[in-house]
């Protein structure tokens, strides 16, 4: 029997471990399920179809040919041609080409990674304000619970003829705000609850475990910010995207330079009857040479000046994207130290009102006055309370773009 329920206990254990989950495990799900991602991942993969199709060789071109009047040879009548021809590109045109949709394809997979990091961002974004109205939540139903007990303290006293009737009907009338407030928090969940399953991809009514405690950590300075050019997705697809451009700028030159082509020419000839000779009727087959001569050189020309203005301009967008990074690395850094210090402050705040409600409460409990004062610090002290619980939400937030801008890793 006790090996049963000891089997039982494990069994509950381990299954309660696979279903708890951490932010980390939601990021897996949203990479592996959202639709977005895929569809970005998508265009990387059909990207890389591109290198066959330019570093192949042009088919080659067969043609037939009948004489309705047939040529008349010294062997006889030519009576049909047939005609192979195969074209060659100048030397390393076909390489050259295959490297520009090489790198074109490794631009996208790094705009792949840029998506996957900023739908990490998203998840995060969208999983914190829940962890806010549990919170929130979680002190308004306190708040309702300290109310309630007022209230009864104030009957009480009324009753008894120590307090009055105006000290019941106010906390009469906090009571009924807060569980109004309570009421209109537990309709937030829905549309919170929506918008980050949709994320991961699956149903809107989901259950998403989250986390009971968040705790902010002083950051080092300057925290991950040797991260910000090196890693960044958006500067590597840019510096691919440059050097595809100047591979076709080659590719524009070598096009603009003569083809050769190799052919063959097969002749079907008839025997003449009027005469024996000899090859009487033999067919021709004559080897060909074939070269394109590339007079017309403006098309070739504006080939070469576009290769050039996208590197000038993927150049200009590096330098934009960094500038840019920067000063979202600077404000999001202000966000955090500013969170840091609200919360800080906060904190002091939470513990002065709280020593400041039990004075007044014990105040109350022997004179039966100022139960207003009492009423007052209460709600102060759940101002604080929540004040805190938001910006220990937008410190992770921060951090979370933190962790963005500069390609975190999971």
């Amino acid at each position: 029997m006790n090996r049963y329920i000891a089997i039982l206990i494990a069994t509950l254990f381990f299954s309660s471990l696979s279903f708890a989950q951490t932010l980390d495990d939601y990021f897996k799900i949203a990479a592996e399920n959202n639709p977005g991602l895929q569809a970005i991942y998508k265009e990387y993969e059909a990207a890389l179809q591109k290198v066959p199709q330019v570093s192949t060789l042009p088919d080659p071109t067969f043609s037939f040919g009948y004489f309705i009047s047939p040529v008349e040879t010294r062997v006889g009548p030519q009576q049909a041609k047939f005609s192979l021809t195969q074209m060659f590109p100048w030397f390393g045109t076909l390489k050259a080409q295959g490297n520009v949709a090489t790198l074109t394809a490794e631009a996208k997979f790094q705009s792949f990674i840029d998506a996957r990091n900023r739908l990490y961002f998203q998840v995060a974004s969208a999983y914190y304000p829940l962890y806010e109205l549990k919170d929130f939540v979680r002190i308004e139903q306190e708040n309702i619970s300290i109310l309630e007990s007022y209230k009864t303290i104030a009957t009480q006293k009324f009753k008894n003829g120590t307090g009055t009737m105006v000290d019941v009907l106010r906390v009469d009338i906090m009571l009924k705000d807060a569980q109004t407030n309570l009421s209109i928090l537990r309709d937030k969940e829905k549309p919170l609850l929506t918008t980050f399953n949709k994320l991961l991809n699956r149903s809107e009514n989901e259950p998403v475990q989250i986390s009971d405690t968040l705790k902010s950590v002083i950051l080092l300075d300057n925290y991950r910010k040797d991260s910000l050019i090196v890693a960044n997705p958006k500067l590597k697809a840019l510096d691919l995207k440059l050097q595809a451009s100047q591979t076709a700028e080659i590719v524009a030159q070598k096009q603009g330079l003569p083809k050769l082509g190799i052919g063959l020419d097969y002749v079907l000839v008839g025997e003449r009857a009027d005469i024996s000779m000899p090859d009487n009727g033999k067919n021709v087959l004559m080897p060909m040479v074939s070269i394109s001569i590339p007079i017309f050189r403006a098309k070739y020309n504006a080939s070469v000046k576009e290769s050039q203005l996208m590197q000038e301009s993927y150049t200009l967008q590096k330098q934009e994207v960094t500038n840019t990074l920067f000063s979202e690395y600077e404000t999001v850094w202000f966000q955090v130290q500013q969170q840091l210090q609200l919360i800080s402050l906060y904190e002091q705040q939470i513990q002065t009102s709280q020593k400041s409600l039990n004075l007044l409460f014990t105040s109350y409990g022997n004179s039966g006055k100022e139960f207003e004062e009492v009423l007052r610090m209460q709600q102060q002290l759940l101002k604080y309370q929540k004040m805190k619980a938001t910006a220990l939400v937008q410190y992770h937030i921060a951090v979370e773009k933190i962790n963005y801008i500069t390609s975190k890793s999971y």
